[in-house]
Order: C-alpha cells, then structure tokens, then sequence
C-alpha cells in the first residue's frame, strides 16, 4: 500500500511543481583545520627558497599560502607574502654569488 504522502507513480508533474519533493539538508561546510598544515609548509618553501632553487620553492611555497589562506587557515596570506619575498631575495642572493665567483 501506499502512504497519503507518496506521490502518484509514473506523474512527474508533482515532482516539478516541488509538492512531493524532500528537501535535502544543506552540505555542511568544511571545518578549517586545526593544525595550520598548507601554511606551515609554505613557510618551509619559502625558508628554502632563500637558498635553494629559489623559483621552485617560491612558487610552491605562494601557492601552498594561497590554498592554505582559501581553506581559511590564518597564516596561509603570510606564508603566501614570505615565499614571494624570500624568493626574490634567494634570486638576488644567486645573482650575487655568482657574479662573484668569476
């Protein structure tokens, strides 16, 4: 048997109209992390990038901020600003070394 609340079988006009449509409850959103993990890593780009492969580790360590920053960790603008920074200084800082040594 069916229920009173059961749409009619094979009508769709009731489905359309929303009378027999359930609602679904709203996805939860993500939770922001505790532990602050995309952002941590990007500082730890930007400290290598100081000294080694400076646009490598730059960019990873900008774009690891940027996620981090997106899934709402509060350090991932300043890990983000650091690698840019320490990559632009580990560029100068090549520069230097090798125009140095010749």
């Amino acid at each position: 048997m069916t229920s009173p609340h059961d749409p009619p079988p094979g009508d769709d006009r009731y489905t359309q109209q929303g009378q027999w449509s359930q609602q679904q409850p709203p996805y939860p959103q993500p939770q922001a992390q505790s532990t602050p993990v995309l952002s941590i890593i990007g500082f730890i780009c930007a400290a290598v990038a100081l000294l080694f492969i400076p646009l490598l580790f730059g960019i990873a360590g900008i774009v690891l901020g940027i996620v981090g920053h997106t899934r709402g960790e509060t350090l991932g603008k300043w890990a983000a600003i650091a690698s840019a920074i320490t990559m632009i200084a580990g560029m100068v800082l090549g520069y230097l070394v090798l125009t140095s040594m010749s």
